[in-house]
């Protein structure tokens, strides 16, 4: 199934990014698996996008020269599915840091909740959460951020093409939503929050689709490691 002219030539890899793992982790352990298995002092490795550690989900790997690839793969729709946790917001918009602030939740309601969201699709104007890898004067937003600077964040606008809440069960809601690149579901957990007059901030994520690839056809890092092996 795999050879070491396979891999060189180029080839896409879907990986099933484990809760925890940075992205990098998991590009490194499928790089360092094909290295050994084929004696390779070096092997072009990169992914199509970064999942935080706390997402789980696909991660498209590729291999030598499909890594020409990799930019037009991060242009394409990306569909996440997940949790928003109402009533209360986080400075990293996300589990990373803990609860600053808390807000009611009595007063929403499903309906509410669905007439909200629709106020999210299409072209939609989001700033990105302070605890992102974004570049401002040099340094990554969160390195401002864990310094407790202050930084201005210019909006960008992103499309979401399909946003549907598939659970209320407050203070969590689960969600579904298609979007393009560069879309913070972190931020659209806040942003979601403060349209129902409350809080709100991302509690879990999951992508599931990018462009055509889907997570269904996706595979664990160490299951990808063990199937290598495997083959003589």
């Amino acid at each position: 199934m795999y050879s070491e002219e396979d891999f060189k030539t180029g080839r896409i890899l879907l990986i099933d990014k484990p809760l925890k793992w940075s992205s990098f982790q998991a590009v490194n352990k499928v790089k360092w698996a094909i290295r050994k298995k084929f004696g390779l002092k070096k092997i072009k490795v990169g992914h199509a996008g970064t999942l935080d550690p706390l997402a789980t989900g696909l991660l498209i790997i590729c291999t030598g020269k499909f890594t020409k690839k990799i930019p037009e793969l991060q242009g394409q729709k990306k569909e996440y599915t997940g949790t928003f946790t109402l009533g209360a917001t986080t400075p990293s918009y996300d589990l990373e840091t803990e609860v600053d602030q808390t807000y009611p939740t009595e007063h929403i309601t499903e309906a509410l909740i669905q007439e909200t969201t629709t106020r999210f699709t299409g072209d939609v104007e989001q700033v990105p959460p302070v605890f992102s890898a974004i570049k401002k004067d040099g340094k990554r937003l969160y390195e401002h951020a864990r310094k407790g600077e202050k930084v201005q964040i210019a909006p960008r606008t992103i499309h979401i093409s399909e946003f549907e809440i598939t659970r209320t069960e407050l203070p969590e809601t689960d969600f579904r939503v298609v979007c393009s690149k560069g879309t913070y579901i972190r931020s659209l957990a806040y942003d979601f929050g403060k349209s129902l007059r409350s809080g709100g901030h991302l509690s879990a994520l999951r992508r599931t689709r990018i462009g055509q690839y889907h997570v269904s056809d996706a595979i664990s890092p160490e299951a990808f490691v063990a199937l290598l092996n495997a083959e003589n």
